[in-house]
């Protein structure tokens, strides 16, 4: 693959056979993100899991402490007076069944989470097939089917992010900017790996997580040493 002259220097600031600790892992990948918008920084985090065993799965949620440096449109399925409260919370959108039509016939998808009342599960249901594949069902682990539309709609605002194996039992994850300072980077960083490690399967045997890779969305990787993080 061919990589562009700012990639390629960027490459040269880090030693691919070096795992780093973190607050130099962190410096890295600022100093890496070298595109002309401000990059998103990534954790990547290979797991010891084997996601085709329901037991080992992982999804959860957690809400970053200085958030994601996105503005993150909210869309809510409720009902009644939760419609009201949704609003009130911020919701960008909100509405029940003559919101299906729209997303399965006409596309729209202006919209980065979709939250539930559990009393729209039904309605939403019919919807997997397009939101499915794009993780945006709504799942009360990750606490976005709730009646408490409040909480969730304010969680997601302030920060908060999912994190689930994909199907190479790999997270991958944003923890901020390239712009947020290299504390702010690493705070959320270490709440992210928190949760994570708390969400270890009980049924797991062995090392649980094998490799843990930081990047800037345009730029290359940097290691970090796993024995330091566990």
């Amino acid at each position: 693959m061919k990589r562009g002259k700012r990639y390629v220097e960027a490459a040269k600031l880090i030693d691919r056979a070096v795992q780093y600790d973190t607050t130099e892992a962190i410096g890295l990948a600022k100093k890496a993100a070298v595109a002309k918008f401000d990059e998103t920084i990534e954790a990547h985090i290979r797991t010891g899991c084997d996601g085709r065993h329901a037991e080992q799965q992982i999804r959860g949620a957690v809400v970053l402490p200085h958030g994601t440096g996105k503005k993150v449109k909210v869309l809510v399925f409720a009902k009644g007076d939760k419609i009201d409260e949704a609003q009130a919370a911020g919701a960008d959108h909100v509405g029940g069944e003559e919101l299906i039509p729209k997303i399965q016939n006409d596309g729209w998808l202006d919209f980065d989470v979709v939250v539930a009342t559990p009393d729209m599960m039904g309605v939403v249901g019919r919807l997997g097939r397009v939101l499915g594949p794009k993780g945006l069902m709504p799942n009360p682990k990750a606490g976005t089917v709730t009646m408490d539309v409040t909480k969730a709609v304010n969680d997601i605002k302030a920060g908060k992010i999912e994190y689930r194996l994909d199907k190479t039992n790999i997270i991958h994850v944003p923890i901020g900017k390239a712009s947020f300072t290299e504390e702010q980077l690493a705070d959320n960083f270490q709440t992210l790996m928190d949760a994570i490690l708390k969400a270890r399967p009980s049924a797991l045997k062995g090392q649980f997580i094998r490799s843990v890779v930081l990047s800037p969305s345009m730029g290359p990787g940097v290691k970090l040493n796993v024995a330091k993080l566990v």
